[in-house]
């Protein structure tokens, strides 16, 4: 099994070179970044783990341009964003942004896909927080529209439309892996069977309960059963967790970094390559 990192690189953290090059000198798998563009100060929205809402989630480096920075100093180490507030871009921005971030270095990007909790952050980007699932649909099917071999016309529902246009660079394998992260049930199933790879779920609990749900969708919606992914993301890990993830057929895992300085998660980072073997 895989073992990948996530943290909330700020800037007060470890910088994203430094963390890469640990990070792949150390063997571990990958490296996901979460994404937040601002944090109202007057806020609605409860933070989802409970409290108050932690200093880092609105220090967060843009993901895309840190990520850029760890594929240059790196050869093997996958990237990916854990999650990318699909709702709150340009898609076809984005979709340039992905398969340029793709493109150079060598396919090993995954786009995490979420739909996001702060109402107050959607809404700065003109985000109706009632219809954001099926904006996400939308972008997701215009990303892939502009990744196509071929070029493609969208029609889409929620002002972006474009006849068939030339797009490069292309992703290298006609597109990236996609994960779509939220809670387990029958509409996100059918989003992930529709239009993504597998699924990347918080912390990973319940999944005994909740896979064969997943696998059921999958496989009537007529993807190969071999082919779908279950990522446990932001995992603190213990030898009989990752076991359990294993048991379940996931081939890659998660851990949570701390957002601290250099000395504080290179520590964690040699405490948690112990599960690398």
């Amino acid at each position: 099994m895989r073992i990948s990192t996530t943290i909330f690189l700020t800037d007060e953290t470890i910088t994203p070179v430094r963390l890469a090059r640990a990070l792949e000198e150390r063997g571990f798998g990958g490296l996901y970044l979460p994404e937040h563009t601002h944090i109202p100060v007057s806020r609605e929205s409860p933070y989802p783990a409970g409290g108050p809402l932690p200093r880092e989630y609105a220090r967060t480096l843009d993901p895309f341009v840190a990520l850029g920075q760890a594929a240059a100093v790196t050869e093997h180490l996958r990237l990916g964003t854990g999650i990318t507030l699909v709702a709150q871009h340009d898609p076809i921005v984005l979709a340039k942004q992905v398969a340029t971030l793709d493109h150079l270095s060598g396919g090993r990007f995954t786009l995490g896909v979420g739909y996001g909790w702060n109402r107050e952050e959607a809404a700065g980007h003109g985000v109706v927080w009632s219809s954001r699932r099926a904006l996400v649909s939308d972008r997701l099917d215009l990303m892939g529209a502009l990744w196509a071999p071929a070029p493609l016309a969208h029609d889409g529902a929620f002002g972006h439309s474009f006849g068939p246009s030339e797009v490069w660079p292309k992703p290298p394998g006609g597109a990236p892996r996609i994960l779509l992260g939220g809670a387990a049930g029958p509409r996100l199933f059918a989003e992930i069977a529709d239009r993504a790879d597998g699924w990347l779920p918080i912390g990973g609990r319940g999944l005994t309960e909740t896979l064969p749900a997943l696998r059921a969708t999958w496989e009537r919606a007529g993807r190969d059963p071999k082919s779908l992914q279950v990522v446990p993301y932001a995992v603190l890990p213990s030898p009989g967790k990752l076991d359990h993830y294993a048991e379940l057929g996931c081939e890659e895992v998660v851990l949570q970094l701390p957002a601290g300085d250099e000395s504080t998660v290179l520590g964690v980072l040699d405490d948690y390559a112990r599960y690398l073997a």
